[in-house]
């Protein structure tokens, strides 16, 4: 009985063994990527300070003017892309006109359709209606000073 247990104490200890061989391995690996990107991390902060305009006191003329080209080359691109998202909206825009002046000649044809399908009426006091949308308004162009309750009671004069 003792053999059986010894034997499977070393066949265990054997599976065991190598499993955590590979997870020391594979823990040691991602400690020494870890160490990588915390490096890169920290480049990318202190470029991006230097690129903010802070810490360039220990900069060289050589390492500002690299900096300077790259902003530079930073606007163009921003530049162009805003030019190209501009361009795309004109673009849109002028597709909306086209589909809104159709619509609106549509309704236009639609309205005239229906103007002369009817007879010109007469309002309150008997003066015809103008049929031409130019000259038709819903808008009252008298002007009235007042609270509102003045100006419904001139309204009603009249």
């Amino acid at each position: 009985m003792q053999e059986v247990i010894d034997r499977y104490k070393r066949h265990t200890k054997d599976r065991v063994q190598p499993e955590n061989q590979a997870d020391a391995q594979n823990l040691q690996h991602m400690q020494h990527e870890a160490a990588i990107l915390m490096k890169k991390i920290e480049l990318l902060e202190i470029s991006k300070r230097k690129f903010l305009g802070e810490g360039l006191q220990s900069c060289t003329l050589q390492e500002i003017q690299q900096i300077e080209k790259q902003l530079e080359r930073s606007v163009s691109t921003i530049r162009a892309r805003k030019t190209q998202v501009f361009k795309e909206q004109v673009e849109r825009l002028k597709e909306k006109e086209k589909i809104l002046t159709a619509e609106n000649a549509k309704l236009r044809e639609k309205f005239v359709g229906l103007q002369q399908n009817q007879t010109p009426s007469e309002d309150k006091e008997g003066e015809a209606v103008c049929t031409d949308s130019s000259e038709k308004s819903d808008v009252e162009t008298e002007l009235i000073i007042g609270p509102p309750e003045s100006r419904t009671r001139r309204l009603l004069q009249n």
